[in-house]
């Protein structure tokens, strides 16, 4: 079965991506510093990912002495919205207001004690207190609850 081409980048063109719009333009080794503060590859994974996204036209070279710098030619914007399309097209059927209706729906606070204990990591780390939402260790002082919205 032939594979289609996708609008959104795979996790490493992605990772590349990102390097490359907080620092505008960089060679290999720029780019391969940034993405080893959460994902440490070597120099030649980097270099291949890099000249993929070039014949992908998201990226443009240029060589400087002996070597090249890179610089985003897709805005990030742009791969937000073809990232959009293609999770409205897949589970939404093409409906935004679908996916309005399942993020309103799923989109309550939760507390990350709560999703902490769900886990089983801090299953008893944690109990809740009964003065206005406030969590208190089972050996400590009362903290502040911190709550996210997961969706």
């Amino acid at each position: 079965m032939p594979r289609t081409a996708r609008d959104t980048p795979p996790p490493l063109e992605l990772l590349c991506l990102n390097a490359l719009w907080s620092i505008q333009e960089g060679n290999v080794k720029a780019v391969q510093a940034l993405v080893a503060r959460t994902r440490p590859l070597a120099y030649t994974t980097i270099m291949t990912v890099l000249e993929r996204l070039v014949r992908k036209g998201r990226l443009k070279r240029r060589k400087i002495g002996r070597s090249f710098v890179y610089s985003p030619e897709a805005s990030r914007d742009s791969l937000r919205r073809a990232a959009v399309r293609e999770l409205l097209n897949g589970f939404f059927n093409g409906s935004e207001q679908e996916l309005i209706g399942f993020l309103m729906q799923n989109a309550q606070p939760v507390s990350l004690s709560a999703v902490a204990s769900e886990s089983g990591s801090h299953a008893s780390a944690a109990a809740a207190s009964s003065d206005g939402g406030r969590t208190q260790a089972a050996d400590g002082p009362t903290e502040e609850p911190i709550d996210t919205v997961l969706l």
